[in-house]
């Protein structure tokens, strides 16, 4: 007998060999052979077993639920809007009218079900979105951004205090009008502005005339003494900015640090005679001095820097200067606040504190290795017309194109407008940091409204 298991059925059925047909029929497996299920009728064993397999009419390819929609279905559905098909023609009070079962999802709920919706990739997005506006929220919109910047590892903002000098009583002559309340209220707020966004302290001192010793008190002679008490109030400053009333910083986006003393070497110059407007000697000639006081930029050093100051036509302007934290500074201050200064030269002595400045500088050589100078535009910026009734000075005169940092008023009181040139400047400084919106709502919207309606209007 055979025993070959030849898969290979015969037409009829039953098997190749015929040693292995078990029944009479020569069949092991039934070619016709039907079964009943509990809900259907007789099904052949040949289809059961075609249909057991997928296949139905031609053999083809076909996934098991591998479709995109066949997946994602149950998603997809849940995310679609659903509407109600009853339709109430009926008046009913909207008190009274239930609300769809989506509108009692409340807010929170229906935000946990966005974000269960959202996938790993788009909640990473959103989650570094967040942190980005968050930190921009902290450090530059909240007051927090003050604080970070007044850091010595941040910012640095700390070691510089700007003293402003008011004029609450109105001065000797006269009791401020409207306009010298404005001019104030414009100082002032323009500088509260600028250390608020660098971190900056800011002293306001009152100029006004009085006498707080035995001896005679003169205005702006003050300048010395508010110095000395500013740097024991603020026993972390290293530099004191000074500046008159009649000033206005004109680019707030600028600091100190990166306008002036991150580079400082680059800006001052130590020898007088590049710009000597007094015709002083420089340096000075005697066989007792050191080489340090005969050379012309001293030592050269720009750390042994502890006064900075710029000149006008005039001289030394002491509108805007920079006095630093030293022992040369304290004894400089001491001996300029001496009463002989202020008591017995104001009559001689034209601009009173600034005047003893000159002498003390063009007599002294431990001051002038000391002492450098800023040109006039970077600290101390003039309006057209003053110092020079010749028209516009390139050296000393505000120029708009260059972004002139800061501008001083000085001696406007003398035959101009100061409160022209307050108002003027502070325009000019608002229109040139405008931001992109401003921009776009002034230079665009602005001007179309004015071509089709020929109205100008402010926005």
């Amino acid at each position: 007998m055979s025993l070959s298991r030849s898969p290979s059925p015969i037409p009829g059925g039953g098997w190749s060999s015929p040693g292995l047909d078990i029944t009479s029929s020569g069949r092991s497996s039934p070619a016709k052979l039907t079964f009943s299920g509990s809900n259907a009728g007789a099904v052949t064993w040949e289809s059961a077993r075609i249909k057991s397999r997928g296949v139905a009419g031609y053999p083809s390819f076909s996934t098991q639920n591998q479709g995109f929609f066949t997946r994602n279905m149950r998603r997809i559905s849940s995310s679609l809007p659903s509407f109600s098909a009853k339709k109430d023609m009926g008046y009913v009070d909207k008190d009274t009218k239930p609300r769809p079962a989506q509108w009692r999802i409340p807010l929170l709920g229906r935000i946990r079900a966005f974000i269960a919706r959202m996938s790993r990739k788009w909640k990473i997005r959103a989650m570094i979105a967040i942190l980005l506006l968050a930190c921009y929220i902290l450090f530059y919109i909240t007051p927090l951004h003050y604080y970070w910047r007044r850091t010595s590892w941040l910012g640095g903002g700390q070691k510089f205090v700007i003293i402003l000098a008011a004029n609450v009583g109105g001065g000797v002559m006269e009791w401020k009008g409207a306009r010298e309340w404005a001019i104030e209220r414009d100082s002032v707020r323009n500088k509260r502005k600028y250390v608020a966004r660098w971190g900056y302290d800011l002293e306001i001192v009152d100029m006004s005339t009085k006498k707080r010793y035995a001896h005679e008190w003169r205005e702006s002679w003050e300048k010395v003494d508010s110095i000395r008490n500013s740097f024991k109030k603020y026993p972390k400053a290293e530099w004191i900015w000074w500046l008159d009333l009649n000033t206005f910083i004109m680019e707030p986006s600028y600091s100190l640090q990166s306008h002036i003393f991150n580079n400082l070497q680059k800006h001052i110059y130590r020898d007088i005679n590049e710009y000597n407007p007094l015709n002083l000697t420089h340096p000075l000639k005697a066989n007792y001095l050191d080489p340090e006081a005969l050379s012309p930029v001293g030592d050269g050093n720009v750390n042994s820097v502890n006064l900075m100051l710029s000149q006008d036509c005039g001289g030394f302007n002491l509108g805007s200067f920079f006095v630093r934290r030293s022992e040369w500074a304290d004894q400089l201050l001491d001996i300029w606040w001496d009463p002989v200064s202020y008591e017995q030269k104001h009559m001689e002595w034209e601009h009173k504190e600034q005047s003893s400045l000159q002498q003390l500088y063009s007599t002294q050589p431990w001051i002038r290795s000391h002492t450098a100078f800023l040109p006039q535009r970077m600290i101390n910026s003039f309006p057209t017309g003053a110092c020079n009734e010749n028209g516009n000075d390139t050296r000393i005169h505000y120029d708009q194109n260059d972004r002139d940092f800061f501008v001083n008023m000085a001696g406007c009181e003398f035959g101009r407008d100061c409160w022209g040139e307050m108002y003027n400047f502070r325009e000019l400084s608002y229109y040139l940091n405008r931001n992109p919106w401003e921009r776009f709502k002034e230079d665009l919207v602005a001007v179309i409204w004015f071509k089709l309606t020929g109205q100008k209007v402010r926005l």
